[in-house]
């Protein structure tokens, strides 16, 4: 959930003389939204932070509800990957064959050969050290092993320490990059944070539309200019944003692949003229990712990462043939927080990343 305090207005600067276009607040409300996965914390005081944090146990009954939907959501999403798990340990003998046969079915859930061999090695000591004697123990101990690798993972995303709190958000054509900005943003409404979008992507002209689209739902202004610099878009947004008070700034840049050197160094230019709008920024550097890419998911947080050190991830697309064992990669050999995870198309079903929660539906 968001825990939300609004810190004090610091000045900023003048109002930009010329902006770029800015799509006008809009006065509907949106109708049958549904209902926020974040709240409005009461007793809110001067410098507290906004921090986007899965729910707790213990937590009424209606806050707990949605993400109960969602987390059958996610099992159903990866159920191609537990079925093969299950299976290894459905009538089996604890002995090597069963340990090769896991091997197997974790590397063919894209875990990666460093990542299958951290587990299997960790799960044969938990084996020895609880004696389990049964399959079934075997495979709640393998649950544990992944939840403690995906565990550095699990990070709170903090939003207040900066106002505004710069987003850099990146990614790969697909990969579901402006559908998440816009569910970001309505939830960081919802909890109350006031937010600016800026659309950076300024020669794919679909790309401006679809966030205007989102603009218009959620009732914030976009900072839009056709054919422009998009390290200059970027630039007027930060700009824009402190001048008229806004807690967040969310960049949309382009979608690019990792090999295509002329567009990632021009993601490199777009984190630069950010610094210069604001020496403290970008914030937050988020690369959203494509659950069914496989190991090419780790490739592109590997590349995305040496061109704008990355922050968080956003995992999109878990609600089909996604395997999901990528993210037990990422957690070896490039441990990015995962902020969030996506197994569909509407707003509830972008949710925060718990790691023990990804094992038990992956196991």
């Amino acid at each position: 959930m968001f825990s939300f305090f609004r810190r004090k207005k610091t000045a900023g600067p003048d109002p930009l003389a010329s902006p770029s276009t800015v799509a006008a607040d809009i006065a509907a409300p949106v109708q049958e939204m549904p209902e926020p996965c974040v709240e409005l914390a009461p007793h809110a005081a001067p410098g507290a932070l906004l921090a986007l944090q899965t729910q707790a146990s213990g937590e009424p009954a209606a806050s707990v509800q949605p993400r109960a939907g969602w987390l059958g959501k996610l099992t159903s999403g990866l159920r191609k990957t537990s079925s093969s798990i299950a299976t290894v340990f459905t009538g089996a003998q604890i002995d090597e064959a069963l340990y090769e046969n896991l091997e197997a079915a974790l590397l063919q859930a894209d875990a990666g050969m460093a990542a299958t061999q951290f587990l299997l090695d960790d799960l044969k000591r938990r084996v020895k050290a609880a004696r389990a004697a049964e399959p079934q123990a075997v495979r709640a101990l393998l649950a544990e092993a992944i939840a403690d690798l995906l565990a550095p993972l699990q990070k709170t995303l903090v939003v207040g320490q900066y106002r505004p709190t710069i987003i850099m958000v990146e990614g790969v054509n697909g990969a579901g990059k402006t559908t998440s900005i816009g569910k970001l943003t309505r939830h960081l409404a919802n909890a109350g944070a006031t937010v600016l979008l800026a659309a950076a992507d300024t020669f794919r002209a679909a790309a401006r539309e679809q966030l205007a689209v989102w603009a218009d739902r959620n009732q914030v202004e976009v900072i839009s200019q056709q054919g422009a610099d998009p390290a200059a878009v970027a630039f007027d947004a930060v700009a824009a944003g402190r001048a008229r008070g806004r807690d967040v700034v969310l960049i949309d840049t382009a979608g690019r692949l990792p090999t295509q050197k002329n567009l990632m160094d021009e993601l490199a230019k777009i984190g630069r003229v950010i610094t210069r709008a604001d020496a403290t920024a970008p914030h937050e550097t988020l690369l959203v990712i494509d659950g069914n890419t496989g190991q090419n998911a780790l490739a592109q947080v590997k590349t995305f990462d040496a061109a704008t050190p990355l922050s968080g991830l956003i995992v999109t697309k878990l609600d089909g043939t996604a395997k999901g064992g990528v993210l037990c990669a990422i957690a070896r050999e490039k441990p990015v927080p995962v902020y969030f995870i996506g197994v569909g198309e509407k707003l509830e079903d972008l949710q925060t990343f718990n790691a023990r929660e990804f094992a038990q539906a992956l196991v």
